[in-house]
């Protein structure tokens, strides 16, 4: 319980009528609904996230701002995301639709924000970091275009991890369920068969967590990650932890990943992936397709489903498109990262099908 590192939560009005409530949406707004109702009774919610949420709906009520509504397109307080670290650090963004408000009453604003959260009932709370973001989009952004604009406190919060340290900045992935991560990065781990002469490709590397945790045991990790913010955190973090021997580069992976494989002349080259839902472009499969002397990949699946033309992909014997020696399906396993959820964490191990080998 209470495992989520990372909640996004909807400030609307609540179930009970209450106005300015952060929580969580009861039912799909097509249905009518934009009422959400607290996180106290959840059991995936942790007790420092719950904190600040109540800090922080004390705080809204106390202003003259309304919630944003995606009806009408008026109001102005929208979300707050909250991450938090087994290290008690706490970061809170605050998503704010500023409408026609002038310059002067947003920096005012946000003047009395820094002053309740170091000198008045916000102290409490447990926050180290705290941005303010300004999202006037009336469809959903990508929050990732969003800038982040520090009020108070550090920059970005530390987790550990595997005994190792990791920085975290507002928009960076970082699995939500750390203790979960571990028995995950764990099995990838084991099941890469890695030793002091190994490359590893880490695709979709995120703050560089899975490619770090394996570095000392491989000559060499190249992480690939299409978040500059990631990247920037990804190239700190191998600092942190002394190591030498990883770099990361920043760009899609349907764009630096080929380049980067075809260059590479290593005899033992791993790929590890961890793609986004909707899992990886099909320029990157057929790429790790061509290059037949990279002979094993472990794939991490937050959706098998939507990963399976991935999964077929690599598999299916060669044609005109698909070009190179297939992979098999080796190993498979599920890592519950979302206990309360019907969600699971899928990885797969596949290895190249070896023509020459004698089959009994």
């Amino acid at each position: 319980t209470g495992y989520r590192n990372k909640c996004e939560f909807l400030i609307s009005v609540g179930a009970d009528g209450e106005d300015k409530t952060i929580g969580f949406r009861l039912g799909k707004y097509k249905g009518g609904s934009c009422a959400v109702v607290g996180p106290e009774g959840t059991c995936h919610v942790s007790a420092e996230a719950k904190r600040v949420v109540s800090v922080f709906q004390k705080f809204i009520r106390t202003t003259a701002y309304s919630v944003y509504s995606p009806e009408t397109y008026e109001g102005h307080w929208k979300q707050l995301t909250v991450r938090t670290t087994r290290t008690k650090q706490a970061m809170a963004i605050i998503f704010f639709n500023p409408q026609k408000l002038e310059e002067e009453e947003i920096n005012s604003l946000k003047d009395t924000m820094k002053k309740y959260f170091t000198e008045g009932e916000g102290k409490e709370s447990g926050v180290s970091s705290l941005y303010f973001v300004r999202d006037g989009q009336r469809k959903s952004p990508n929050l990732e275009d969003l800038p982040c604009e520090l009020v108070a406190g550090e920059s970005s919060i530390h987790e550990e991890l595997l005994a190792l340290k990791f920085r975290i900045s507002p928009h960076s992935f970082f699995q939500v369920n750390t203790g979960a991560a571990e028995v995950l990065y764990s099995a990838v781990g084991e099941w890469a068969q890695l030793d002091q002469d190994s490359t590893v490709l880490d695709v979709c590397c995120g703050t560089g967590t899975i490619g770090i945790s394996l570095a000392k045991r491989v000559k060499k990790v190249i992480g690939i990650e299409m978040c500059q913010e990631a990247v920037e955190d990804a190239r700190v973090n191998a600092k942190l932890n002394g190591l030498t021997n990883i770099e990361f580069h920043c760009g899609k992976a349907e764009d630096t990943f080929p380049n980067i494989l075809n260059a590479l002349v290593s005899p033992s080259i791993t790929a590890i992936v961890d793609p986004p839902r909707a899992g990886l472009h099909s320029k990157v499969i057929l790429a790790i397709r061509r290059a037949e002397h990279l002979k094993r990949l472990v794939y991490v699946a937050c959706n098998a489903k939507a990963a399976m033309a991935n999964f077929i992909d690599l598999c299916r014997a060669p044609s005109n498109r698909v070009h190179g020696a297939p992979f098999r399906p080796v190993r498979a396993m599920a890592v519950d990262l979302f206990p309360q959820t019907m969600h699971v964490e899928m990885l797969l191990l596949f290895e190249r099908v070896d023509y020459n080998s004698q089959q009994p």
